[in-house]
């Protein structure tokens, strides 16, 4: 197994617990993520399990950074020596993205849209009747022109990262009606699209993600300020 990836997914881990104000509820996250009971990974660590048990309910105080480095060195240890890797191959997988992904990230806890909505100034294209009462665990930043020439049923999946509850975004689209039309034929759904200064909204993408009961939201802002919004929700 490439040390690379394995490098780069416990930076990701450990940036993710020691960063999120719910550090345990995020440790939990990722135990499960690599689908390891807490009595397997204190047995590993030498340690009690009420002592997982107390650091994922919140109940004793947040790890400290060698602590967090230990568990995530026993995630990382036991995926390879009892389940073969399948986590670590999972997002090798991952960071091998295909052209047009500008920006993929999972947050550390489910983010409601509505706030995602409101720190992207994002106006919803979608009737009311569409409900705005979800959440959304991460974000697929997506050049739509790129994508929508690349895009097959073997690469569709990697836009979705870790978990389909996420937003994923389209820049550099004309009218919508493509990208909303791939979602469309493909039995995976995000929680929301959204559409980054597009030309106009095709009436077919707005009927489309009305049909998948999938909000649509317009958003104006810049790119890089796009990005940077989206970056921060998960920190």
């Amino acid at each position: 197994m490439s040390m690379g990836v394995k490098e780069v997914l416990a930076e990701k881990i450990a940036g993710e617990i020691t960063l999120s104000p719910k550090p345990g509820e995020t440790l939990r996250k990722w135990r499960t993520t690599f689908d390891i009971a807490q009595a397997d990974l204190a047995k590993f660590l030498g340690i009690a399990q009420s002592v997982i048990s107390d650091y994922e309910s919140g109940r004793r105080k947040s790890p400290g950074i060698h602590s967090v480095k230990r568990i995530i060195d026993a995630f990382l240890e036991i995926d390879e020596k009892k389940h073969g890797g399948i986590t670590i191959q999972q997002y090798q997988y991952m960071v091998k993205t295909q052209d047009g992904i500008i920006d993929i990230m999972e947050y550390p806890y489910a983010i409601p849209i509505q706030k995602l909505i409101k720190e992207i100034n994002g106006k919803v294209a979608t009737p009311t009747s569409i409900s705005l009462d979800r959440a959304v665990k991460g974000f697929t930043l997506i050049d739509g022109i790129e994508t929508i020439k690349t895009l097959t049923a073997t690469n569709y999946p990697k836009l979705y990262g870790w978990s389909t509850e996420r937003a994923l975004v389209f820049t550099k689209i004309q009218f919508g009606r493509s990208p909303m039309i791939a979602i469309r034929i493909h039995p995976v759904k995000p929680s929301l699209v959204v559409y980054h200064q597009p030309g106009g909204v095709d009436p077919l993408a707005v009927q489309l993600a009305e049909r998948e009961n999938m909000p649509l939201i317009i958003t104006e802002m810049s790119l890089e300020e796009l990005r940077k919004k989206l970056v921060s929700l998960g920190r």
